[in-house]
């Protein structure tokens, strides 16, 4: 029976109803299309390392202080290192940010193609000359770009060389000397990757090449760094992270609160006939939490849905920028914190329409 009383409420006050589900539902698909983004721009950096079929990533040793140059790495090393046991090869990469969060990597190519499968063209090939560039099928997509095509990047003017598959490396891809020259880091690279003979000795390398280089650069296998990526690893994003559902549940909260207000309000007469009836406060505080209750779900429902259209149409425009992953182990949390947000919203006019005298909420006008 109360069941039925808070369905036909919520389909008598249909428009209410909608618009309300309608805002906890796009609470619900920020907080998804957030995470989603987040474990896709880390997904993507965790494949393109894998990608590059490197064992060994070195990079400077900071001693955990932050440095903001773009090629911190002498070359020289790079020699010093192919001459280690058990060594195929070592190649410097140098990358540098050309649009928000892409990056542009310099490449030795010919001596990275004896570390990875090498670049899957699509069109093209690679560079013939200096100004050469290759482009992933992503950003290519996202610039319409085409083999031959001049595009203009830290102030140079480039030609597409070729469109390669993603996953390898970077979104763009010119020569080491070239980028070295227009961001002032001759001689310099951001880290070197290095490829094992057997990659069974990946740990017992590293530890012998961190001791060999202490103070200089830090080994880490590729492993151990695409293990790292996850949201919980990264303090400042969980932080962030943690903000956003902070404020999700402030929405969801405040909506709720509203809709259910404004509806004790109109059902004063209602509320009033009800206690007449003998209907006890917990079963009028129970009517406007089952409301919310069936408010929120609804919401979260919309929200799932939204954030697929969300996806979509972010990975039509930013496919490169933005790489958003579907992330459904997230769907329960996002519906709880609707809900949660919902039930707080349901508490204060809960407790009004409870404290409501039957003989004025029937004199009620």
């Amino acid at each position: 029976m109360i069941n039925k009383l808070v369905l036909e409420n919520l389909k008598h006050r249909w428009v209410r109803t909608l618009l309300s589900a309608l805002v906890i539902g796009v609470q619900v698909m920020s907080i998804l299309t957030l995470i989603g983004l987040s474990r896709g721009l880390l997904d993507d950096s965790a494949q393109r390392a894998k990608g590059t079929g490197a064992d060994i990533f070195l990079k400077p040793d900071t001693g955990g202080t932050l440095t903001f140059q773009s090629g911190p790495v002498d070359e020289k090393f790079i020699p010093f290192l192919q001459k280690q046991p058990h060594v195929v090869s070592a190649v410097g990469v140098l990358m540098a940010s050309v649009e928000t969060i892409t990056n542009i990597s310099g490449v030795n190519i010919p001596e990275f193609a004896k570390i990875s499968p090498g670049f899957r063209f699509l069109e093209g090939g690679p560079p013939q000359d200096p100004d050469g560039l290759i482009v992933d099928q992503y950003y290519a997509q996202q610039h319409k770009l085409k083999v031959g095509q001049s595009w203009k990047l830290l102030n140079h003017d480039w030609h597409v060389s070729g469109i390669i598959e993603g996953g390898v490396l970077s979104h763009l891809i010119v020569q080491l000397p070239t980028l070295q020259q227009l961001t002032a880091n001759a001689g310099h690279v951001s880290q070197i990757l290095v490829k094992l003979d057997n990659p069974a000795l990946t740990d017992d390398e590293v530890k012998r090449l961190n001791d060999l280089l202490k103070g200089n650069l830090r080994a880490v296998s590729v492993q151990d760094f695409t293990s790292q990526l996850s949201i919980n690893n990264i303090p400042a994003l969980r932080a962030f992270i943690g903000v956003v559902t902070g404020l999700a549940v402030v929405v969801g909260f405040l909506v709720v609160f509203l809709s259910m207000y404004t509806a004790v309000i109109e059902r004063t007469r209602e509320i009033g006939i009800l206690k007449a009836l003998g209907a006890k406060p917990a079963t009028i505080v129970g009517i406007l939490v089952r409301e919310s209750l069936v408010l929120a779900f609804v919401g979260a429902l919309f929200g799932i849905l939204l954030s697929f259209g969300a996806k979509a149409l972010i990975l039509a425009v930013q496919p490169v920028s933005l790489p958003v992953v579907n992330v459904p182990d997230w769907w329960p949390r996002a519906a709880a914190i609707a809900l949660a947000g919902a039930l707080l919203g349901a508490i204060y006019p809960g407790l009004k329409a409870a404290r409501q005298d039957a003989i004025e909420a029937l004199s009620y006008d």
